[in-house]
């Protein structure tokens, strides 16, 4: 059976710096015609550091959520930019680290809704740089020990999906 749906036409809503959004006149595999909501998003690159057995996270406030969060360094990737060398770039600005990445996987956040992409990334032999976070981005660099970072995965308080789902490949590769 086919699944696919099929775009008659897309229609913007809103055109943003970060988000598109759009309201498509589609068709169902059925043929009974459907809207569907978009949001549109360039993509993101996040990076799992392990040194010594502790992971590098940092800790940033997220409005849309009103509270801070945990979170492997990652970024938003400018349009046409290459995933890895923008979670390179992420990885100095947010803490301070140069690495050569190896993939883990890429992680579709919000499938029902939006067409992000989040290309995620084990850093090796991870040395020193500079931070040098963005003008907007306030964050702290934290680092815990892998088994507290999987208890609180376990207990619910780490709860940023893309840095659970990097925790968890990590522990079972």
């Amino acid at each position: 059976m086919d699944l696919t749906e099929k775009t008659l036409q897309k229609n913007y809503i809103y055109k943003g710096k970060i988000v598109n959004l759009r309201c498509d006149d589609a068709e169902l595999p059925s043929g009974a015609p459907c809207k569907r909501e978009i949001v549109e998003h360039p993509g993101g690159a996040a990076v799992l550091c392990v040194r010594e057995g502790k992971a590098v996270f940092v800790r940033q406030f997220r409005y849309a959520y009103g509270e801070e969060l945990l979170e492997i360094p990652a970024g938003k990737l400018e349009r046409g930019e290459d995933p890895m060398l923008a979670a390179k770039r992420e990885l100095e600005e947010e803490a301070g680290l140069i690495a050569d990445l190896v993939p883990l996987t890429v992680l579709y956040p919000t499938p029902g809704y939006s067409n992000e992409k989040i290309y995620i990334y084990e850093a090796v032999n991870v040395r020193e740089g500079a931070r040098h976070p963005d003008s907007d981005e306030f964050l702290d660099v934290v680092q815990l020990p892998l088994e507290e970072a999987y208890a609180r995965v376990k207990s619910g308080a780490l709860r940023d999906a893309k840095t659970i789902a990097a925790l968890l490949l990590y522990k079972n590769k």
